[in-house]
């Protein structure tokens, strides 16, 4: 996957080279001059005819531009009378106010995905059947590095992405397969999938336990790869305003950010992110009831859990009053769990606002058995101001107290993540403030802001600030509360080239959180972490 890299940074050197600006684009070297933004019948003709020429010209072509080129024959990509598109990309990540499980209803045509590498297939027989069977191939290569006050390795945690300080790294690069239903007609039902492998340092944030996580889990590889996303979609248009049912491995329905780079405002990720669900693998229900409400229903294994590990069991070789068997769990958080959501959406699309229930069962003390209970709003004052805003309240039960000599000793044997058990980043316990409890519940409160500003349509500036509440430590590893600011710009080049410069302050209010490291028996020794950090996102 480094080649992509390599490739990618090539291409942009040939197209911020071969282009001028949005104004006075030139043509390809040997071409009539041509501008498919002002004459699209003649996109084939700018572009080439070798797979090569019209994959760097088309990183030509929008050089300087807000959007692709439009096509005058293209269906309607939006159903009549639904709420206005808030945003628009670039310069946001987004289009519509962010909701997980489904693709967007109402707003989603097949093959509407601005493509590098699909316009370069367009004229080959390959291109010509995938663009017939609406299914494209597409992808991203994201890098970015940091400077910060911290020193260990790991030591930045609990930040995130930039786990390691002092560094450059190859945080993901991903490609998605996909074939995206239309949810736009209601004529008939239609289908659609996605595949989206990633490989870089954010695999440490997405891996489900069970699914190759021994690269994390056994063996703390600073690189890896993972499959966050491997589902498959049913639309059915003729109950209510639409019903999508989506099955398989998806991203958690709550929140403002995501694991894929393109879909945040800022390179890092917020403590109330970073330390929330991330992936379910079941089904999925979302029903349009009108334009303005959706509710959604779902059923999976648990957070970050898979199948295969429902009622699997382990060697107990220490049983104890916690898991007193032979045999215990070996991840107590697979098990039946269901979500629920409720969206709201105004008329004007200036307005979202999105409750949700997530990961819910008996919530014991499993690999991420989280359950979460919070909303996000949306809130667009005009063209260049919106603000984004998250709370949450999530727990889990039975968890080890680390207060308690005689469950610190189950730390090495005695639990399904005891050292003997997951010998690396295996969930931390909790600090219940006494020392008679084996164990109790653990909680976390959240509330995250994020301002965000837009001078111009290729530009967003987002502030950012947050509270986290790690009331009993189990989250960060450390009893303390959070409060951690920062700002950031966005910027692109083009829709394809983005970068994302930042600065963030993170501060423990109670105890030392940074430059430390568990998995080495470091502990942290600061309470204020400074880091900047700038990453480039080029898709293809």
């Amino acid at each position: 996957m480094r080649n992509y890299l390599l490739a990618g940074v090539s291409l942009v050197a040939i197209g911020i080279g071969g282009a001028a600006n949005a104004a006075d684009t030139l043509p390809p070297v040997g071409k009539t001059f041509c501008d498919p933004y002002k004459n699209y019948a003649c996109m084939d003709s700018y572009l080439g005819q070798d797979f090569m020429t019209r994959f760097i010209n088309y990183y030509r072509l929008e050089w300087g531009h807000e959007a692709a080129p439009s096509d005058p024959k293209a269906a309607a990509s939006r159903r009549d009378g639904w709420p206005a598109t808030p945003q628009s990309i670039p310069p946001m990540p987004f289009t519509e106010w962010p909701y997980g499980g489904a693709t967007a209803i109402g707003v989603t045509r097949p093959n509407s995905v601005d493509s590098p590498l699909m316009n370069a297939m367009s004229n080959t027989a390959v291109g010509q059947w995938m663009n017939d069977a609406h299914i494209q191939v597409y992808g991203w290569v994201n890098a970015g590095g940091n400077l910060s006050n911290n020193t260990v390795r790991g030591g930045n945690s609990p930040a995130a992405y930039d786990y390691n300080p002092n560094t450059v790294q190859l945080d993901q690069a991903v490609v998605y397969i996909e074939r995206l239903p239309d949810t736009v007609q209601k004529d008939h039902i239609d289908w659609g999938f996605r595949i989206a492998p990633i490989y870089g340092e954010n695999y440490r944030y997405t891996t489900a336990y069970g699914l190759w996580s021994n690269q994390l889990l056994q063996q703390n590889r600073n690189y890896g790869y993972d499959m966050p996303m491997a589902y498959g979609e049913v639309f059915i248009p003729y109950l209510a305003d639409g019903l999508l049912l989506r099955f398989g491995r998806y991203i958690s329905i709550p929140d403002i950010e995501a694991q894929l780079a393109p879909n945040n405002y800022m390179y890092t990720h917020s403590m109330t992110y970073t330390f929330d669900n991330y992936t379910n693998t079941g089904i999925n229900a979302s029903l349009a009831l009108n334009k303005n409400w959706m509710i959604q229903g779902g059923f999976s294994v648990g957070t970050e859990a898979m199948p295969w590990h429902v009622g699997a069991k382990i060697a107990n070789p220490n049983p104890n009053p916690l898991f007193p068997d032979s045999t215990m769990l070996k991840d107590p958080g697979a098990q039946p769990t269901f979500s629920a959501a409720v969206r709201y959406v105004t008329d004007s699309g200036n307005d979202g606002v999105y409750v949700i229930a997530n990961g819910i069962n008996n919530g014991t003390w499993g690999y991420n058995n989280l359950q979460w209970y919070g909303l996000t709003y949306y809130h667009k004052f005009n063209d260049q101001w919106h603000i984004s805003f998250e709370t949450y309240n999530e727990h889990q039960n039975n968890v080890l107290n680390l207060d308690n000599p005689a469950s610190v000793a189950l730390v090495a044997s005695g639990t399904p993540f005891s050292l003997d058990v997951m010998p690396w980043n295996a969930p931390f316990g909790a600090h219940c403030g006494n020392a008679t409890q084996l164990s109790c519940t653990a909680s976390v409160q959240t509330f995250l802001t994020y301002v965000n500003y837009s001078p111009t349509k290729m530009d967003n500036i987002s502030y950012r600030l947050e509270w986290f509440d790690d009331k009993q430590g189990q989250r960060t590893g450390v009893k303390t509360r959070y409060v951690e600011t920062g700002i950031g710009w966005q910027h692109w080049f083009s829709p394809q080239i983005e970068i994302r410069p930042e600065v963030s302050v993170y501060h423990a209010l109670d105890a030392p959180a940074f430059n430390g490291n568990a998995n080495f028996g470091i502990p942290p020794n600061k309470k204020t972490a400074v880091i900047g950090s700038a990453d480039i996102i080029i898709h293809f």
